[in-house]
């Protein structure tokens, strides 16, 4: 997850690391802006605090009156289409409890309220998505290849998959509350989740964070203390009178402050964001219906999920605003995690030979400096920069319909390996579809090149 900018890109790992000769990677290519923008659909966003130790309100959209900490919420209903993302990580001082998470949502109306799932998934690190060692690139066509709970998620959100925890519907009767659901967090487990949501009214939603209830249970004679899952008063008393799940994370950098050369913090995510998917078709700098290929040898490329300080010299700044936020959390939903990528590239070899063109993504070093160059470094070491699915869908020479699901694991300075590789004749167009939910335990930023092989 991204919290701030590194002063110093190659030797992040130095201080944990054996020392090795790393060489630097240059790729000449044009690094051209991803045409068009988010949508306007909201995002009820959880990431802040992260790690969560003490019990509390992680992500309230509920009106202050009357709750004994108003700060902790943000006064801001939803309604229509809307989205919910949350990942967060469990901490507890107590090995025996653990911890729930709970979405609650409230009817402010009065009449009937239904809130359609009409997507859900979630999953946790324990028990769903462990970590593990994968290739840099495997071909995943069943959905059976992952490592970790946003790698899962993404490959699953892209499927159409719905976890059938989550019911299909929810009917909110007027000034009444229900829970969405309520899901376990295990001790030092990570548990990301996303949900495509629909509600025919206006509704207030809080993100809350609660250890199991201690209780008394009689065996034959004796008594003992074992522990059970809150009740929906429980919850109700939580947000009404409880204050922010803590520890905080450290707060960002105000935008305005920003100085290349200090460490900069982007902070974490808690509030709305505007904006769920990023949907463009990519045609040539100068318009039209085509993106014309590169002469052979050469490439461009095209930035994904930049963020303030990492833009590969384009100045474009993919992060979705936010329409509320706490005051100690991230100005922009930095990273856009959980935001669907669907982007269409009509090629168009305008030579006069048949010319083979090759789809990558790389995770180049963080740079803002060069329109002309991407920056690699070989053997790549340290942390995972991304983790996750993308899906390329193209008519093959055959003039049939191929879809194919690949898994990524790419490191910071990584250059990536080729997804596909499209023939066209002279003259010949053809449509490539790519898309990728952007995953929850990736680093942005990365980028899609186009290249056209000698």
């Amino acid at each position: 997850m991204l919290s701030f900018l590194p002063t110093i890109l190659l030797a992040q790992s130095a201080s944990v690391l054996p020392q090795i000769e790393r060489k630097l990677i240059t790729q000449y290519q044009e690094v051209r802006q991803l045409p068009g923008q988010l949508n306007d659909v909201l995002v009820f966003n959880s990431n802040s605090p992260e790690v969560v130790e003490k019990e509390g309100i992680l992500l309230s959209t509920f009106p202050g009156k009357g709750k004994r900490y108003p700060i902790a919420h943000l006064n801001h209903p939803l309604q229509g289409r809307f989205d919910v993302f949350t990942h967060h990580i469990a901490r507890q001082t107590d090995p025996n409890r653990d911890l729930h998470q709970g979405l609650i949502v409230t009817n402010p109306t009065s009449r009937n309220l239904v809130i359609r799932i009409l997507q859900g998934v979630s999953y946790v690190t324990s028990a769903d998505a462990p970590f593990v060692d994968l290739p840099s690139l495997v071909e995943d066509p069943n959905g059976r290849v992952f490592s970790g709970p946003g790698s899962r998620l993404a490959s699953d959100i892209m499927r159409r998959r719905h976890d059938t925890q989550f019911p299909t519907q929810i009917v909110i009767p007027p000034g009444q509350s229900r829970m969405i659901f309520d899901l376990v967090i295990p001790r030092s487990s990570a548990r990301s989740t996303l949900l495509r949501l629909y509600s025919d009214g206006p509704v207030y939603m809080a993100n809350l964070a609660l250890y199991e209830v201690p209780q008394k249970v009689k065996i034959e004679d004796r008594e003992i203390e074992s522990f059970r899952p809150p009740t929906l008063e429980e919850w109700r008393t939580l947000l009404v009178r409880g204050d922010l799940a803590a520890p905080r994370d450290f707060p960002p950098t105000p935008p305005d402050q920003w100085s290349p050369g200090r460490r900069n913090f982007y902070g974490r995510v808690a509030g709305i964001s505007v904006g769920s998917e990023w949907a463009t078709r990519i045609v040539d700098p100068k318009g039209g219906i085509n993106l014309t290929i590169p002469q052979p040898g050469q490439a461009f490329a095209y930035p994904l999920s930049t963020v303030t300080a990492a833009t590969f010299g384009t100045r474009q700044i993919q992060s979705a605003p936010m329409l509320v936020r706490y005051p100690d959390t991230a100005f922009k939903a930095h990273g856009n995690y959980g935001v669907h990528y669907y982007l269409t590239l009509p090629l168009y070899n305008n030579t006069s030979k048949t010319q083979v063109v090759a789809l990558t993504i790389q995770t180049p070093i963080k740079e803002d400096n060069y329109l002309d160059r991407l920056l690699f470094v070989e053997p790549v070491q340290g942390q995972v920069f991304f983790r996750g699915a993308v899906r390329v869908t193209y008519r093959n020479a055959m003039g049939r319909t191929e879809e194919r699901f690949f898994h990524l694991v790419q490191r910071e300075g990584q250059q990536g390996e080729a997804l596909v590789q499209i023939e066209l004749p002279p003259g010949a167009r053809r449509d490539v579809n790519l898309d990728f939910l952007y995953p929850p335990d990736a680093t942005p930023p990365q980028v899609l090149s186009v290249k056209t092989l000698e």
